[in-house]
Order: C-alpha cells, then sequence, then structure tokens
C-alpha cells in the first residue's frame, strides 16, 4: 500500500532543519518523445466513472493483451478479479494466493501484478506479495493454466509492515522491473536507499525469462552493479523510500516514479531510458529537493532531481504514480501527458514536457478518495481502482475553458518581495466564497497580506476571501496580496487553484 503516514514520521520530517544541498542534483535529460497535444493543461478537466464495487481493499490492475477485454484487478488478502466491460465484476476470484499472503498491517499483502509479453500463449503473470510467515517482499511467476506459484525472488522485511513497494512491470526491452521499499519505519532506519548490499530502497531490473545457476532469473549483463563486489546485481536504481508506483511509457521506455515522502516532499521522477542505470534518487539524503538527512550524503555523489514535487500541506499525504497516456480517444487532450494523483487529496496531477525541456504541471480535477493504482489497456485507456470503499472507476478527459484568470503584478528588491493577484471569474455563475491555493518557491516567506486571510504552511499557500469581496461576478475580478521575503529565488507562483480549479495564469 503506498503508505499513509504515521504520526511520528510527520512530526519528526517537519522538526527537522533545511540544510545546504551537499551536491548538484542532475535533472534527467528530456526524453525524445514530446507530447502529443499542446492543448493547455488548465483547459483540461479529468473525471472518473464508477464502473464497478465490492472490491477488498483493490492494489493494482493489469490488462491482458489477448483479445478479451478483461481487466486483472489485485486484493490486498491475496486474491485476484476479473473485471469486463461487458459483464462487470466476477465474484470469485480468478487467482487465490492467500496462503502465502503475508497481509497483516496496513501496507502488506497482494501488491503488484504483470502480465509476461506473451501471456496469451504462456498464460504466465507475476505477482509481488508480502509473503508468509514474516512478511518478505517476493516476486513469484503464476502460471494460469495449472493455477502454480513459483517465488523467484525473496527480500526479507521483517522489521517494519510498511514500505513495501510492490510495482513490477515489463519494459520495452522485455525485463521485468520491480519497485521494493526502503525497510519501513520512518526515517530509513537501516540508512537501505544508500546501500548497495541490500535491495530495500530499491528499482530492480531482472530477466524472468530464463534462470541462471542458483537464481530461478538472471540478471542482465548491462545491470549497472553486475559483478560489482558487495553490491546486489539485480539493482537498476537506487535512492527510493518507497517507490509504490512506478510505469514506463511505452512510446520511449523512459520510466515515470512516483516516491512517497516522509511528511516533506512527495516527489515524481522522470528518467529517459539512458539515464536510468545506476541512477540515484536521493533518499535519505534528500527528500524532494531538500537534504533529509546530512550523514546519508556523499560530496562524490550525483543525485537524480524529481522533476515534480509536491508539500503535504496541501493535504496529501502518498503520491500514487500514475501514467502517460497513449490512448486514441483523448489523444487530441493528454495525448502524452503523464497523469498521477495523492491517496489523500485526491488530485489529479498533471505533468507535460515543455519546449526549453522542463516539465510544466497542473491540477486536473480529482479522483475518487483514496486511489492506490492506475492501470492501462491495451488501447491505452486509463483505470484507478480506490483503497476503501473498493471500486474500480474509468477515467475519462473534457476540454473546459477555466473559470478563473490570475494576472500577477509584482515588485522585487533585495531579499523582499510584493505580489498582486487579479482574481477575474471567467465562468458564467458567480463565485460566492473563494479560496485560493499556490506554492511558493523554496525560500519564500509571506510577512503580511492585504484583502485576503492567508495562511502559509510550508510552501503552499492558502488564501482565502475577506469579508468584503467574498463574491465574484460573472466576468468580475477581486485583487489580494502579500508581502514575502526571499532567499534568492523571487519567482511567481507556478500554478494556482481558486476553489480547486486550475486558473489560467497572465504573468
Amino acid at each position: 500500500m503506498p503508505g499513509k503516514r504515521w504520526a511520528a514520521p510527520v512530526l519528526l520530517a517537519l522538526s527537522l532543519p533545511l540544510l545546504a544541498p551537499v551536491s548538484a542534483l542532475t535533472q534527467p535529460a528530456a526524453a525524445s518523445t514530446r507530447a502529443a497535444s499542446d492543448v493547455p493543461l488548465e483547459e483540461i478537466n479529468a473525471t472518473t466513472t464508477q464502473v464497478a464495487f465490492g472490491l477488498r481493499r483493490p492494489t493494482a490492475i493489469a490488462a491482458p493483451d489477448d483479445g478479451t477485454n478483461r481487466l486483472f484487478i489485485t486484493e490486498k488478502r491475496g486474491t485476484i478479479r476479473v473485471y469486463h466491460p461487458d459483464t462487470g465484476l466476477e465474484q470469485t476470484p480468478i487467482i487465490d494466493i492467500t496462503a502465502s499472503v503475508d497481509e497483516s498491517g496496513n501496507e502488506r499483502g497482494l501488491l503488484g501484478i504483470a502480465l509476461s509479453p506473451d501471456f496469451a500463449t504462456s498464460q504466465d503473470l507475476y505477482l509481488a506479495y508480502t509473503a508468509l510467515p514474516d512478511g518478505a517482499v517476493t516476486l513469484a511467476r503464476y502460471r494460469l493454466d495449472d493455477a502454480r506459484l513459483e517465488p523467484l525472488l525473496s527480500q526479507a522485511h521483517s522489521e517494519h509492515s510498511n514500505h513495501n513497494g510492490g510495482q513490477i512491470t515489463f519494459g520495452t526491452d522485455g525485463n521485468l522491473y520491480m519497485s521494493i521499499g526502503d525497510g519501513g519505519g520512518a526515517g530509513d532506519p537501516f540508512d537501505t536507499g544508500q546501500r548497495l548490499d541490500t535491495l530495500l530502497g530499491k528499482i530492480l531490473r531482472v530477466d524472468v525469462s530464463r534462470s541462471c545457476g542458483a537464481l530461478a532469473y538472471c540478471i542482465p549483463r548491462d545491470n549497472p552493479f553486475a559483478g560489482v563486489a558487495g553490491a546486489r546485481g539485480e539493482i537498476w536504481m537506487y535512492g527510493g523510500r518507497n517507490p509504490w508506483r512506478f510505469s514506463v511509457d511505452p512510446a520511449n521506455g523512459s520510466m515515470w516514479i512516483g516516491d512517497v515522502g516522509q511528511g516533506r516532499w512527495e516527489e515524481i521522477n522522470h528518467l529517459p531510458t539512458g539515464r536510468q542505470a545506476g541512477a540515484n534518487l536521493g533518499w535519505s539524503c534528500y527528500e524532494g529537493l531538500e537534504v533529509f538527512d546530512q550523514t546519508q550524503c556523499r560530496s562524490d555523489a550525483t543525485y537524480t532531481k524529481p522533476v515534480f514535487t509536491y508539500s503535504p500541506h496541501t493535504g496529501g499525504c502518498a503520491v500514487i504514480g500514475g501514467q502517460v497516456y497513449r490512448g486514441k480517444q483523448y489523444a487530441d487532450l493528454v495525448g502524452g501527458t503523464y497523469i498521477a494523483t495523492d491517496y489523500c487529496y485526491s488530485t489529479v496531477w498533471a505533468l507535460r514536457q515543455n519546449a526549453s525541456g522542463g516539465y510544466t504541471a497542473a491540477e486536473l480535477g480529482q479522483t475518487p478518495t483514496q486511489v492506490t493504482a492506475f492501470g492501462v489497456t491495451p488501447a491505452g485507456e486509463l483505470y484507478v481502482v480506490n483503497d476503501l470503499p473498493g471500486s474500480l472507476h474509468r477515467v475519462s478527459f473534457e476540454r473546459a475553458k477555466p473559470t478563473c484568470h490570475i494576472k500577477y503584478t509584482t515588485r522585487t528588491w533585495g531579499t523582499g518581495m510584493t505580489v498582486d493577484l487579479t482574481i477575474t471569474n471567467t465562468g458564467t455563475a458567480p463565485i460566492n466564497g473563494w479560496t485560493a491555493r499556490f506554492p511558493l518557491a523554496r525560500g519564500q516567506s509571506v510577512i503580511s497580506d492585504w484583502n485576503t486571510n492567508l495562511t502559509q504552511s510550508g510552501d503552499m499557500v492558502i488564501a482565502a476571501n475577506a469579508d468584503h469581496n467574498g463574491s465574484i461576478a460573472p466576468g468580475g475580478s477581486v485583487t489580494m496580496g502579500y508581502l514575502a521575503s526571499h532567499t534568492g529565488d523571487a519567482s511567481l507562483p507556478s500554478r494556482i487553484t481558486l476553489n480547486r480549479d486550475t486558473c489560467a495564469v497572465t504573468r
């Protein structure tokens, strides 16, 4: 499971000082395939439609490319249910490995599923789960034709029940990739993120099409630590905290990783094929862009910079990594756009590479509460499952003109800045009571404000209307502003929502 935080880890994270970075973080090079859609993200809404209910804590989705239009949905207890758009959700599981699964605690259980590239003929699929009796994170092959479970790889994980990872997927190279969390607890207590002698805190890459010696799989020769003394050859990337959900873009082989944070930052990493092998995602030296544990930092290390971070002060608690949309139905809107969400805040995050090689981010709406995973059909269409109450939802997109527009007026000097925001209602209905939310750049802190009731928590500003300007008629505007200090970065908010609707912005 994604790892809804305990109170203690959050308090621990918030009590840590912000330390100076020990070395520059590298920005991954842009992937070769550009976004197919040029519709501005603020003009796109994401919606979901419930198509099935009655699932018991679903954790992952897989879609066989065998012409059946089925979806396989894993349940935490160790069962897999089949959904078909014509006949609905089957009550009897197609697979039941509950006798092998340790589902104790909130985050243990059957966690991931990947279908063999030749599933239509072999009927082989792969499962990630925490195994009885001690919660070891396990990768196994399941032969559907004779209901046979074959454990292939196991990583001990007995001390804590959280941070198991459990995402598995096949890459465009035919190898299987798997994530395992850092061993749980809080603050990387075993310092596993930066160690190479353990599979904890890693993304693995193995060849499951054959066996090698005593291994039930093979370690690809071009794995970055294959044959390196003292290192596990299965490691593809390291420095993960709990990379609960990652995906491979079938168009270019790039990998998108949602890594659940400690309490300050949720992060998304994007690595093209040439920058994946041996990449260091930073934990527990870094959490997001901030140093978390100075003792885990090395001056000779190169850390991969996340392409997007957000603060749990939005109301979020655990990033749920998603998929790049490569379907046909909504290609004109979100083709080539990465879609993710958060377990608690339910925001639909959209990330798109821009012409300068950076990334544009926006909120496209909300998913149902407590989404645990995305799934993609062979045709490229998206589904999500949510933990409680346990439902399956189809994801859709529509174009809609933004209902708000923001124009900034700013003045900067030394270590100070003033920002005025003119908020215009571009919709057709009056706005009676408004709340604007936006992140500040690192190092900015609000000193005072006007025409609003403003609070700052971490990087997030929540600005509600004052008594005299709570109503905005269609076409009407109100102005609010703030005085802030900065430590060198006087940039303006990169995104802003009004009552959780994304606004168009003029700088």
